[in-house]
């Protein structure tokens, strides 16, 4: 596997809109880079370090320790150093007015650079595994790359990018977003020679306002996609996507469990296995995912019509994806002695606690006559909304039949406002001032769903029920596991 090769001249092509002056260095036109970091900690030898700054931080202030650790050129918008790096030992300095801008520029050339044709797949939830589905289904054919993590930013994107091998046959890029306009850079940066939307739902309409904002958002992908670029895919719920896409492009191809999907495009015979599979038919194909839930079909057949415009052959797609395991705190079932634990804390938002809800009555159905219990924690993000929607998503978990429901942060306001039954309803403010009335509660053979936005870290709930249900040491059960990275604020 070899990378990119990056030297002086094609990183002044890249930033030429943004430089305000060439680098003063004897040498800088031989200057070869062996990559491209934002993390002065990790930075490797002969790296180019571009100084990003956030709202916590300032890569300005890591400068001086990027260089230590070998860094042989720097991005910056000021100079920390007062010019002192230029020329001394060889460090070359490009000054720009914004770096993060800059990374842009520097992916969009390398992107520019790369023959793997792109997919790009964003949605308010399910993206992550529908990216793992169509990297699996496209590894049939291709030698694929695809984003690793949270790398679903415009952090994430280009370093994603720049970890592209030179012979990659097809690349795989999730885009997530958090505010108006992301999308839309980030598909100008990936050119995407195929573009999906597996759904859309109320998630951080903090910044977006509303379903029409999050439409008019994800659907920014197809218009930056060219005419004559693939026919783009969009999952079939909610109803409104498809209808909004097809102004798009009239071509566009719905996949998905329901009488809106195309009927080519549409999963039958769904049902759920006792391990926590999910079986369905596909044409004349036996699908079999080790994802469970209906959501999870849907992800499967956006992936397999990926694939098949790929020219992949349909039943060397579906071997590959049944390969694919759920991600850490993702629809991943666990068992703590006798409790079956449905860990999907990763994200929050009303749509993806919807399909939570399903999974868990699922599970109750097919474990009965187990008890179904809901720990929730709050949905982060939703703006004015949130005390209105976390109340109807409550109502919506109550009106289920769980046998139990835990209401912690805005779950507990909203549970205080809809006086709901006490009896069915555990409330605090925090998930670990919750744990020890819901330990009492317990009968030790429950099946419990653990849903919050990745904010709350409910997670810290596991260690706690493995140590008093299945006698495992809290620090040896840990919680599930997590990518910290540095890609902050990974967007939906």
């Amino acid at each position: 596997m070899s990378l990119y090769r990056w030297d002086d001249a094609r990183v002044r092509a890249a930033l030429e809109p943004l430089l305000g002056g060439e680098p003063d260095a004897p040498d800088a036109g031989d200057r070869v880079y062996t990559g491209i970091s934002t993390d002065s900690r990790s930075v490797a030898p002969g790296e180019l370090f571009v100084a990003l700054v956030g709202d916590r931080f300032d890569g300005h202030a890591f400068v001086g320790r990027a260089v230590a650790g070998g860094a042989a050129g720097v991005v910056v918008s000021r100079s920390p150093t007062g010019g002192a790096l230029v020329g001394e030992g060889g460090v070359l300095e490009y000054r720009v007015a914004d770096t993060l801008e800059a990374l842009g520029a520097l992916a969009a050339y390398r992107r520019s650079a790369a023959e793997a044709p792109v997919i790009a797949i964003t949605g308010s939830s399910g993206k992550t595994t529908t990216k793992d589905f169509t990297a699996a289904a496209l590894s049939a054919a291709f030698s694929t790359h695809a984003t690793t993590g949270n790398r679903n930013n415009r952090v994430g994107v280009p370093l994603t990018l720049f970890a592209m091998p030179t012979d990659a046959e097809a690349a795989v890029l999730e885009l997530g977003t958090n505010e108006p306009g992301e999308i839309a850079a980030l598909a100008a940066m990936t050119a995407p020679d195929l573009a999906v939307v597996v759904t859309v739902g109320d998630a951080h309409i903090e910044k977006l306002g509303d379903l029409e904002g999050v439409l008019a958002e994800k659907l920014s992908l197809l218009r930056a996609q060219p005419a004559v670029a693939a026919r783009p895919i969009v999952g079939d719920r909610p109803a409104i996507l498809a209808e909004r896409a097809r102004e798009i492009r009239k071509d566009v191809r719905v996949a998905g469990t329901s009488h809106l999907a195309d009927s080519d495009l549409r999963a039958r015979n769904v049902r759920h296995t006792p391990n926590g599979g999910t079986l369905f038919t596909w044409r004349d194909l036996e699908v079999r995912l080790r994802i469970p839930g209906r959501h999870a079909v849907t992800d499967a057949l956006i992936a397999l019509t990926v694939a098949e415009a790929m020219d992949v052959e349909p039943a060397a797609a579906v071997r590959k994806l049944e390969s694919v395991q759920p991600g850490a705190m993702r629809s991943e079932l666990r068992s703590m002695g006798e409790i079956e634990l449905v860990v999907d804390c990763y994200n929050a938002s009303p749509q993806s606690l919807e399909a939570a809800l399903d999974l868990l009555h699922q599970r109750s159905r097919i474990r009965a006559p187990r008890s179904s219990v809901a720990f929730l924690g709050t949905m982060l993000e939703l703006g004015a909304k949130s005390p209105a929607l976390h109340r109807a998503a409550l109502k919506g978990a109550l009106d289920r039949g769980i046998d139990l429901i835990v209401a912690t942060g805005e779950f507990a306001d909203a549970a205080r406002a809809l006086e709901a039954n006490s009896g069915r309803v555990i409330l605090a403010d925090d998930w670990s001032d919750a744990y020890p009335a819901l330990r009492e509660r317990l009968q030790g053979d429950e099946i419990i769903l653990l849903k919050a936005s990745r904010g709350v870290a409910l997670e810290g709930v596991i260690p706690l029920l493995a140590t008093d249900f299945s006698g495992a040491d809290a620090e040896e059960a840990g919680p599930a596991d997590t990518e910290a990275g540095y890609n902050r604020g990974g967007g939906i």
